[in-house]
């Protein structure tokens, strides 16, 4: 790996000789060239001056600075800029130590990996990049690089430091007008949203792939070789979802892996992400809730079937059949008649003792 800029990291009164490295590669995103459509040439782009109409080598072109409303263009030279005053120049100055969660994703630009230079600046290297990672703190300073100072934050990351280049905090643009006014939403809703990110799993990074450029590969093939291009079905559906309540539900089958009801035509679908891992189902909070509600109206309905309910099933589904029935009815018969004979007996009993205890009040009366 090839060093972008050779500096240093100021902390405290301790200076760190620091290489960076271009942390991220962008060659392998899908890029196309301009041609000419008439005869496949390509098109090139050419510096011409507007004076003299002249194209203009690379050796001979320079920088000017032109402020925003005026047409007065200033020339600047490289001589000019080395005569400001920018102590960040080739150092990155520490400021301060903060929590990653002040820091708004909105700022991240750059990102370069920054290794130690010289067995001098092992050391203090190692310790800066321990302290951030026990203290659980990114630096905040400024660095100037390529001609411009930017905000920077300071990170550590898989055994290394890493530089985050940030835009300054005027230069993210208010979110006014973006966001829609005030939205009603049920509690049944959030929930059954907050279920389907639960049950959604987590993402293998590993197995992530642009699926873009793969298909743009097998499109250059194709046409290299004269094959035919068929056009991919699309994965989207173009119905509109109607019902938010029925569409999340659905969402949370089918992410959960119990689809099997929903094979007809959904008005909404859930479109899998490659590299993500199967979903557990979880026993959280949401899902809780979420099955309480839904198992709450279907217990009251089918109350006055829990003997049914409760009956074992046969193969299919079925209910008890015709023989069985009859059996349980002559088994109530025989239950019945034991019944009844077990009171006619109990009343002889008592009759048979009747005339014994009236002969004996006759006797205690003489």
């Amino acid at each position: 790996m090839r060093s972008i800029w050779n500096g240093s990291i100021s902390f405290g009164l301790v200076t760190i000789p620091v290489k960076t490295y271009s942390a991220t590669d962008r060659t392998s995103s899908v890029s196309f060239v301009r041609i000419h459509e008439k005869d496949g040439a390509q098109i090139q782009y050419r510096k011409i001056c507007e004076l003299d109409g002249e194209e203009v080598p690379n050796e001979e072109v320079g920088k000017g600075y032109q402020a925003p409303g005026d047409d007065t263009i200033v020339p600047i030279t490289d001589d000019d800029l080395s005569r400001l005053p920018m102590p960040t120049a080739k150092t990155l100055s520490i400021l301060s130590f903060t929590d990653p969660d002040e820091i708004d994703p909105l700022q991240m630009d750059k990102a370069y990996y920054l290794g130690p230079n010289g067995a001098a600046a092992t050391k203090p290297y190692a310790l800066l990049r321990e302290a951030l990672e026990d203290h659980r703190k990114v630096a905040i300073g400024k660095v100037a690089m390529r001609g411009r100072e930017s905000l920077a934050m300071l990170r550590a990351h898989d055994g290394a430091l890493v530089m985050h280049t940030l835009l300054w905090p005027d230069q993210i643009r208010p979110v006014t007008g973006v966001a829609p006014d005030t939205v009603e939403l049920r509690e049944n809703e959030l929930t059954l949203a907050e279920t389907l990110m639960d049950s959604l799993g987590e993402l293998d990074p590993a197995e992530l792939h642009d699926d873009y450029r793969e298909a743009v590969e097998e499109l250059v093939a194709a046409k290299l070789e004269g094959e035919p291009v068929t056009p991919a079905a699309s994965g989207t559906s173009g119905a509109q979802v109607i019902d938010l309540t029925a569409a999340l539900e659905k969402s949370v089958r089918a992410a959960r892996g119990g689809g099997e009801a929903d094979a007809e035509a959904e008005s909404a679908s859930v479109t899998p992400i490659r590299g993500r891992k199967a979903a557990a189902k979880k026993s959280g909070t949401a899902a809780k809730k979420s099955t309480e509600k839904k198992t709450a109206p279907a217990a009251t309905k089918k109350a006055p079937a829990k003997k049914t309910a409760a009956a074992p099933k046969a193969a299919g589904g079925r209910t008890k059949s015709t023989a069985a029935k009859r059996t349980e009815s002559k088994a109530t018969s025989k239950s019945v008649a034991s019944k009844s004979a077990t009171k006619k007996a109990t009343a002889k009993k008592a009759a048979a003792h009747q005339p014994a205890a009236k002969k004996g009040g006759k006797r205690s009366s003489a």
